[in-house]
């Protein structure tokens, strides 16, 4: 069975695991770099971005993975997971993976009562999406290497792919909906397990 695993420092990272355990992965906590071992794709939850990147720091996990990153690993982030995976991240002090080619602007929307759901069509899927935004951060750019998902009706990107990193600005982990889970195991399904030679 293919083995997932979900980044365990801070965030919602139990709601994620759920929902990856139903979409038909074997799932496993995140805390330092050996838990990498074995993985076959790794999901940065949402939470606390700046307390996410300082304790990748902490616990010597931020080169590891942007080391997995280049080497075309499947790693997806949701919200804040997605703002640790821009190589540009508006309003975060401190350093993140920077490895995918997009600018993130940090709680665009505003605070949590700013927060708000939508049916949003995500490129891949065939039916809308129930997307949930908490705090949520919004995608400003992208390189050309990267292809837009999903965005709002306003044109605002919330969605984003650039090869095997998948970043979305919503939790699709709070929904019931496996079908974005679903996508990362698929892609996940076809790499080698982290460490393996």
């Amino acid at each position: 069975m293919i083995r997932v695993g979900v980044l365990a420092l801070q965030g919602d990272f139990a709601e994620h695991a759920t929902a990856l355990r139903r979409a038909g992965a074997e799932v496993s906590e995140v805390r330092l770099p050996r838990d990498l071992a074995g993985l076959q794709g790794l999901i940065i939850p949402g939470g606390e971005s700046t307390t996410i990147a300082r304790l990748m720091i902490i616990y010597d996990l931020l080169e590891p993975v942007q080391a997995l990153a280049r080497r075309g690993f499947p790693i997806w982030g949701t919200c804040a997971g997605a703002i640790m995976l821009a190589r540009h991240a508006i309003g975060l002090d401190r350093p993140n993976l920077g490895v995918m080619d997009m600018t993130v602007r940090r709680n665009a929307f505003g605070s949590q009562i700013d927060s708000f759901e939508i049916d949003l069509p995500v490129h891949g899927l065939h039916a809308p999406f129930h997307a949930v935004f908490i705090r949520a951060p919004v995608i400003e750019s992208t390189g050309p290497d990267v292809e837009v998902t999903a965005a709002l009706p306003d044109g605002r990107i919330v969605a984003a792919r650039q090869g095997n990193l998948l970043a979305t600005a919503f939790h699709p982990e709070l929904t019931g909906d496996q079908r974005l889970h679903e996508l990362f195991v698929s892609i996940a399904e076809g790499q080698a397990p982290a460490g393996a030679k």
